[in-house]
């Protein structure tokens, strides 16, 4: 039977925000990506090709180099995509009259819409003076038509035909992935019976039976046993859940049925023989006379599955069908990628600003619940939460009601249960970039807390919940390593855990002050020796991305800074952290875009975003009196340092991504003339908090780009003007920044009258089929609840289809390739020959590849190829003469090579 193959497609303006302070504005009027590409001229097409024959021309475009099918083969191929309406048809750079229907497809339908389609590639609206660019997060001020934007209309335009042959590429082979073990009668191993239904047998022979609040070995079969639910609390421990919802824990020495779990109730089982012990708070189970109770002799149990048991409290993925994967472990990955969320949140600001946390090992009931403030006032004493929403009050009920959160404006509710990563996973989420979090001052202000609020303290305790999360979801999927959270150290290692269906987890960090590095009234508080020493401690501890400011000025940069009010609040902050105030001064820059955040006492204007540390500053800090800045657009005085540069050099030393997000402009523009000086392609913008004058060297440098999500609507626009910025010599993908869990505000709904709204179910990524996602009593709709927690991302990706068409999804599709491809890059892997002539690997480089080397070791040696495929990968190598020679190395099942066919 042939393998199935993943196919790529998936079969009025947005409401009023509540709240003023929770999102950056969206900006209308931005490119769109296919009918600007239609609109290249010939000497376009010359300038995106070179000089170069027709035929090879028209290969390239048919994909003949990179997939070494034949010509007659491709073009039978394009011919088929055009009748299907998949591909564009080329009459001179236009499009032809037969495909016309592709405007609608992509979200043309109105005229300002087709306007847009004409614009001349700075983002903006002609027609509308108005429109907002809202491409940075950190972008304050008026547009004008100027821009710093290096990019021209024809090298904009060249862009958009480059990503759109790289769309009619053939799709990678997929399969698709087990999860769920087939329950046997007796379990396997101490693992397997997680959330199973089984009956205990005693050595006697006879089964375990309720005998009121106790429990006793008489039964003389499996139906007339107590049906108990194993709920993994931890690999191997398990909550014996009985019929009547209680629980099986040791008290005084007997074993009893009790209504809650504690310590005592959690089992922790090891296999004896046929059968299995059990054993808690230093006592075994075992069969006292009549009853069972605890004591040092621990009996043996077998255990048989059997019906009957009580349904564990849980919320739902609501998405049917296997994930999806590849038919091995070296090819090309295809999934989403969310470069930057912060899963482990709800251990920063101390620990008690975050309500909620992503996993209880008791279960929902446990994990989702408001803070103790919140609870104890009905809702009413929820400073923070009121603050953010705009709203007097909150139910304070989570599970399993959630009435008023999650939601997209709620910023101090968890919203990345795990449940609801599960069901983002399952739609198709294959790289997820976690990273850890923390600012000290505003941590120190907070008046309630439990967790340290040294930067560094914070960020090894997330640390360490991000590997008790992956165990406990190994625990619940049956053993280590079978759950779907993978912590990764490299991209090899990524790419296996990608193509195996899994999620791959990369550990990163944002936080004010890495190191230690702050500064007081200028001096630096932190070494080059010290640098040095904590990015060995935190590469060691798993973390590969890295941004070096965040909300405050440090030893190592100047910071992009907030505007409004939580500016006046976020910038006292910093000067109780430094001593001195944010150094705004006027930028030199004709274009507003390229500026830092605009300083001013009034109010922050719609789109504010970060205002959960404005929030907490309000609650204590003593107001400090600004310096009187000068006019805006503001940018910060202060840019990269030498400990910063330091830093910089440091991690492309040790192959870390480097993020210059929430950098001054001024530090972001010297972070990227080091990173061209030193050639470093490990650099990715991950939550739109860069300007418009770096994304485009960004691209150009080899790295990655992941816009913040936000609005469905606002990050079609984000996605148009970031194909303007695609580079022919690497393959073009792009993520989604989520910023979920207290710093970043959620997409709100287009309404539920919106045009072309979602509707369910819905195919998503790898065919599965997506439901409305039940929490609980909740059930929720991202045309009216918008992205309320993580798990409706996959509707969210829907929305954009809707939005946007199939590009849009294709192009995300493709982005845990492209961050796997920038990390490789980053870690000194040649770059892909076929798309970048000036790197082609020699062709007597071919001749060490000997039968049995392996993937790694070939990437190493010959670099990326053409394209990777489960049974070769194919090569564009260079001859001595200079011409182009290509190569295909055959594979094995196991990944190593076969031969050479040159």
């Amino acid at each position: 039977m042939a393998e199935p193959t993943l196919d790529g497609s998936t079969e009025a303006s947005p409401p009023e925000r509540r709240s003023a302070l929770l999102r950056l504005g969206v900006s209308g009027g931005v490119v769109l990506a296919l009918v600007g590409a239609a609109l290249v001229v010939p000497e376009l097409r010359a300038h995106v090709q070179g000089d170069r024959p027709a035929a090879a021309i028209e290969d390239d475009r048919l994909g003949v180099a990179d997939e070494f099918t034949t010509r007659a083969e491709a073009l039978a191929e394009r011919a088929a995509r055009r009748a299907r309406g998949d591909l564009p048809v080329w009459e001179d750079g236009r499009l032809s009259q037969e495909h016309t229907h592709t405007l609608a497809s992509y979200g043309l339908t109105t005229p300002a819409e087709i306007a847009a389609a004409t614009d001349d590639g700075h983002g903006h609206d002609h027609a509308d003076p108005a429109t907002k660019n809202a491409l940075s997060r950190s972008l304050t001020g008026p547009e004008t038509a100027e821009t710093a934007d290096p990019t021209t209309p024809a090298q904009a335009a060249a862009a958009r035909l480059v990503v759109e042959l790289q769309r009619a590429e053939a799709t990678p082979t997929m399969t698709t992935a087990e999860f769920e073990q087939a329950r046997t009668v007796v379990p396997r191993s101490r693992w397997a019976m997680a959330g199973g239904c089984y009956a205990l047998q005693a050595p006697s022979g006879r089964w375990v039976q309720r005998a009121g609040n106790r429990l006793a070995p008489t039964a003389t079969s499996p139906s007339g046993a107590e049906p108990f639910h194993f709920q993994a609390t931890d690999l191997g421990t398990y909550l014996l859940f009985g019929r009547q919802r209680d629980f099986v824990t040791s008290r005084t020495q007997q074993a009893v049925l009790a209504d809650r779990p504690s310590a005592l109730a959690e089992l922790n089982t090891r296999p004896a023989g046929k059968g299995f012990r059990f054993y808690t708070g230093g006592r075994a189970l075992q069969v006292a006379g009549s009853q069972l109770g605890f004591g040092s002799t621990p009996s043996t149990f077998r255990l048989r599955k059997v019906g009957g048991c009580a349904s564990w409290p849980e919320i739902t993925t609501n998405i049917s069908g296997k994930p999806h994967r590849g038919v091995a472990p070296h090819q090309q990955v295809v999934g989403y990628v969310d470069a930057h969320t912060h899963g482990m949140a709800y251990e920063f600001l101390g620990g008690r600003a975050h309500c909620g946390k992503p996993w209880d090992k008791y279960g929902v009931e446990y994990a989702l619940v408001d803070c103790a403030d919140h609870q104890l006032t009905g809702g009413y004493g929820a400073v923070l939460e009121a603050f953010l929403s705009g709203k007097p009050t909150h139910d304070p009920v989570g599970w399993p009601t959630f009435k008023d959160w999650p939601a997209p404006d709620s910023l101090t509710h968890e919203g990345t249960y795990h449940k609801w990563m599960e069901r983002s996973w399952r739609g198709g989420l294959r790289l997820f970039v976690n990273l850890l979090v923390e600012n000290n001052q505003l941590c120190q202000i907070y008046p309630f807390k439990k967790n340290s609020c040294d930067d560094m303290d914070s960020i090894r305790l997330q640390a360490k919940r991000m590997f008790e999360f992956q165990r406990y979801i190994d625990a619940q999927f049956g053993g280590p390593g079978r759950g779907w959270y993978r912590i990764v150290t490299n991209p090899f290692q990524a790419r296996r855990v990608i193509n195996a269906g899994k999620m791959a987890v990369v550990m990163g960090i944002e936080t004010s002050v890495p190191f230690g590095c702050t500064m007081k009234l200028d001096i630096p508080q932190c070494s080059k020796a010290e640098i040095d020493r904590q990015l060995d401690e935190m590469h060691r501890l798993g973390v590969r991305q890295m941004e070096l400011v965040n909300k405050f000025d440090n030893a190592l940069s100047g910071v992009a800074g907030d505007a409004g009010a939580t500016g006046l609040l976020v910038g006292g902050a910093n000067f109780l952290e430094t001593g001195s105030f944010w150094q705004m001064e006027k930028c030199t820059s004709k274009d507003p875009e390229v500026s830092d955040k605009t300083q001013s006492l009034a109010p922050p204007t719609a789109g504010q975003q970060d205002a959960l540390f404005g929030a907490i500053a309000s609650l204590s800090l003593p107001t400090q009196p600004l310096p009187i800045y000068p006019s805006g657009p503001h940018c910060n005085r202060r840019g990269l340092t030498a400990l910063g540069e330091h830093t910089i050099r440091g991690l492309a030393k040790r192959k870390m991504l480097f993020d210059p997000d929430h950098m001054s402009v001024r530090a972001r523009k010297a972070s990227m003339d080091l990173i061209e000086k030193i050639r470093y392609p490990g650099v990715l913008s991950s939550h739109s908090w860069s300007t418009p004058d770096a994304y485009p060297r960004i691209a150009k440098a080899g790295g990655f780009i992941a816009p913040y999500a936000g609005d469905s609507t606002g990050f079609v626009q984000k996605w148009r003007r970031h194909v303007t910025w695609a580079d022919k010599r690497y393959l073009f993908g792009i993520g989604y920044g989520a910023d979920i869990n207290g710093l970043g505000a959620q997409g709100n709904p287009r309404g539920a009258n919106a045009r072309n709204k979602v509707t369910y179910p819905f195919k998503g990524l790898g065919g599965v089929t997506v439901n409305k996602q039940v929490s609980g009593k909740r059930v929720y709709d991202i045309n009216v609840d918008g992205v309320a927690h993580y798990g409706l991302y996959p509707d969210w990706i829907e929305d954009l289809r809707k939005l946007a068409g199939n590009a849009i999804v294709r192009d995300m599709e493709r982005g845990a390739e492209a961050y796997l491809q920038t990390w490789e890059r980053a870690i000194g892997i040649r770059n892909n020959g076929c798309r970048d002539r000036a790197n082609r690997t020699p062709l007597r480089a071919f001749t060490k590849i000997t039968r049995g080397t392996t993937v790694k070791r070939l990437l190493k040696r010959v670099g990326m190829p053409g394209t990777r495929t489960a049974q070769r990968f194919a090569y564009c190598a260079k001859r001595p003469n200079g011409k182009t020679q290509r190569v295909v190395v055959e594979l094995t099942k196991a990944g190593k090579v076969a031969r050479v066919r040159r």
